[in-house]
């Protein structure tokens, strides 16, 4: 799955921008929150995202980068999230977040920042239900553009592995930094789902930077 990142689109334009995405072929939009608190940077929030939703039938994956993501996770689902996703190292209670966001009906996604060890997931595994998602970061949280982490890639190959000797229903999502060559190293890692946002949409052609994240393995 490709999912396309708005943080760094055209926000004056948001109905553009969900018809760039869906004209692209990427399988969904990626919807960053950001509250000054949890990542030094504030994007935007409930009211962007309720105002996005009529534009566009893809699904909006919400990725919360707040201290506070259990305060407002039923909110943002009811505000149009199809998919949501908290950090493990916020204040709220992860157990107590995935029941939530279950009780919702939508897949949930556990978020592991560049420091945090991918290992610290794993006691919510039980937890976790068929589609929802661990969502590794490539790159610190809080502002796009960055460059890729290549020694994230352990932490993808690691949890492959878990999800594999489990038997496990779930994902794995990777953000930042993502292009057709380190798309292409993260899905040789063992990852589905990849986000990227200025590859997309800041590209000449949206549709062939899509076609590349999408190639078949190597």
């Amino acid at each position: 799955m490709i999912l396309a990142s708005i943080l760094n689109s055209d926000l004056a334009n948001l109905s553009k921008v969900a018809d760039t995405v869906a004209a692209s072929g990427a399988d969904a939009l990626h919807f960053d929150v950001m509250d000054g608190r949890f990542v030094d940077n504030i994007s935007f929030g409930l009211p962007v995202l309720s105002s996005l939703r009529p534009y566009t039938k893809q699904p909006i994956d919400v990725h919360l980068m707040i201290s506070e993501p259990l305060r407002f996770a039923e909110r943002f689902i009811k505000a149009g999230a199809d998919m949501l996703s908290f950090h493990i190292e916020s204040d709220s209670d992860p157990q107590e977040m995935l029941r939530c966001i279950h009780g919702c009906g939508i897949p949930a996604g556990i978020v592991v920042s560049p420091d945090t060890d991918v290992d610290a997931v794993l006691p919510c595994l039980p937890l976790m239900q068929k589609d929802d998602f661990i969502l590794i970061m490539t790159v610190y949280p809080g502002l796009g553009g960055q460059k890729f982490m290549p020694e994230m890639l352990h932490k993808i190959r690691r949890l492959s592995d878990i999800i594999r000797r489990g038997s496990l229903p779930l994902h794995i999502e990777v953000d930042g930094g993502i292009n057709a060559e380190t798309g292409m190293l993260c899905r040789q890692a063992g990852a589905d789902y990849l986000v990227a946002g200025s590859y997309v949409l800041c590209s000449d052609d949206p549709a062939e930077a899509v076609r590349s994240l999408n190639k078949p393995l190597r």
